[in-house]
């Protein structure tokens, strides 16, 4: 994952800080000389990694932090506090036109993932009650026509295309088309090169020019590091853009591109892309993402993609199953289905804090896991999975052959299942209604998709 490094290295710097107890001037230069080091390996922009190590000594030095209590605690805090500084302070929303249709224009290099990428924001627009249009202007490349049209039909929203004529001519038709079909929100798919050229960037002004765009959101790939923020720096100079969005963050990035754009632009990044999958687009929390590369977590993030996956109505009939006892290898899948729709395990434990690519390899996460227990319970029969005691040998050898698995898998299964059972008991009852009053005295409410 990006910034994997990063976190490790900084997690490292802290940790000799922590064991210090009291700290001199002296202790914090050289922490800070291991962060520029850090930064500069995950490569952020020299001169951003200057400026930052500067803030953060200036501020690391004085009385307070070093005559404090907890002097390594009061570092770990203006870090985080810098970092998010450094990526923009806050959350910047995409500018919703008054008058509809709001029009974003997309920009980018070949390769940044535009045409995907604008499948993904127009989805998730859908899903919040929009009625977006892409509109097909990439008439440079190959196929692409053909791209927008595949991955707007796998979010279903519409594509206004005509061909291979002027793109120009195209992002007006189609703004004029979405007025006329009441689509509120337009996203222009634009040609891209494989490096910034002048032609390139004439034909983008021209296009700027003809239909004066809500929004300019310029497509970066993560994995390409400096060259993501030089990229972003002539876009910006030539369009005056209005924000980013970086993609194939999930990746082995080192990540300072999320760390620099910022700094060198001026411009906020407002999304980024964290998967293959055309639902795997977020909204970019900077506070967010400073605790993540701080190993302390992303809470917030985790609650929200288990608001957005778990069925409140499933959950509700789980609860009830749980105080009656009564859990099954139904529910069981039930769950597993909306587990897996959150995203990948690694992600899903990346969040939480203290977790970090390094506690990760020992806990030895294993994708494939989840699906051959689906796998399982999928080759069962309905009466099999409501009561595994009528899993006998036989039974057991037709639901292996059934599923690509093992006898021995099955067996596993059943064992972990069971102890679930014996956890639901613990559940039940007044241990239920107890364990909801201490859910709601430590103030965390009811999270979706737990039972309690």
């Amino acid at each position: 994952m990006a910034f994997e490094g990063l976190t490790e290295k900084l997690s490292a710097a802290f940790k000799k800080l922590r064991g210090k107890g009291r700290l001199t001037e002296a202790d914090v230069k050289e922490a800070m000389k291991e962060i520029r080091m850090a930064l500069l390996e995950a490569d952020v922009n020299f001169k951003v990694v200057k400026q930052f190590v500067a803030s953060v000594t200036e501020r690391a030095v004085g009385s307070d932090v070093l005559e404090s209590l907890t002097p390594a605690q009061m570092i770990v805090k203006i870090v985080n506090e810098e970092l998010t500084a450094l990526m923009g302070g806050e959350n910047t929303k995409l500018t919703i036109s008054s008058k509809p249709p709001t029009v974003v224009m997309l920009c980018g290099l070949n390769g940044a993932g535009k045409t995907t990428n604008g499948a993904k924001l127009a989805g998730l627009f859908k899903r919040q009650g929009k009625r977006p249009l892409l509109v097909a202007c990439d008439t440079f490349r190959p196929a692409a026509i053909t791209q927008l049209e595949v991955v707007g039909a796998q979010v279903d929203v519409p594509v206004f295309q005509m061909g291979q004529i002027d793109p120009i001519d195209i992002a007006r038709a189609g703004i004029e088309h979405a007025r006329k079909h009441g689509n509120d929100i337009v996203f222009i798919d634009t040609a891209g090169r494989l490096h910034v050229d002048e032609e390139l960037m004439e034909q983008l002004c021209q296009m700027k020019e003809a239909i004066q765009p809500t929004e300019i959101l310029l497509i970066v790939d993560a994995m390409i590091g400096q060259d993501a923020v030089n990229a972003a720096k002539a876009f910006d100079e030539a369009l005056d853009i209005t924000g980013v969005m970086l993609t194939k963050l999930d990746g082995d990035a080192r990540g300072g591109a999320a760390l620099s754009i910022k700094a060198v632009t001026g411009k906020p990044i407002k999304f980024v892309g964290q998967g293959e999958k055309l639902d795997q687009v977020d909204l970019f929390y900077p506070d967010r993402m400073a605790s993540r590369i701080l190993g302390m977590g992303d809470v917030l993030s985790l609650i929200e993609k288990a608001q957005q996956t778990f069925d409140a109505q499933k959950a509700a009939e789980l609860q009830q199953k749980l105080r009656k006892n009564k859990f099954t290898l139904s529910d069981f899948y039930d769950q597993l289905v909306q587990l897996k729709g959150m995203g990948s395990l690694s992600d899903i434990a990346g969040m939480l804090p203290g977790v970090s690519g390094k506690a990760l390899e020992g806990a030895m996460v294993d994708e494939s896991a989840l699906t051959r227990t689906e796998a399982i319970i999928l080759s069962m029969t309905p009466a099999e999975r409501e009561d595994p005691s009528l899993l006998n040998n036989s039974r057991k050898k037709r639901i292996a052959a059934g599923s690509g698995t093992q006898v021995v898998d099955i067996n596993r299964l059943l064992k972990q299942f069971e102890l679930m059972q014996q956890m639901s008991k613990q559940f039940s009852g007044k241990n239920m209604k107890k364990l909801g009053r201490m859910g709601k005295m430590g103030g965390f409410g009811k999270l979706p998709g737990l039972p309690f």
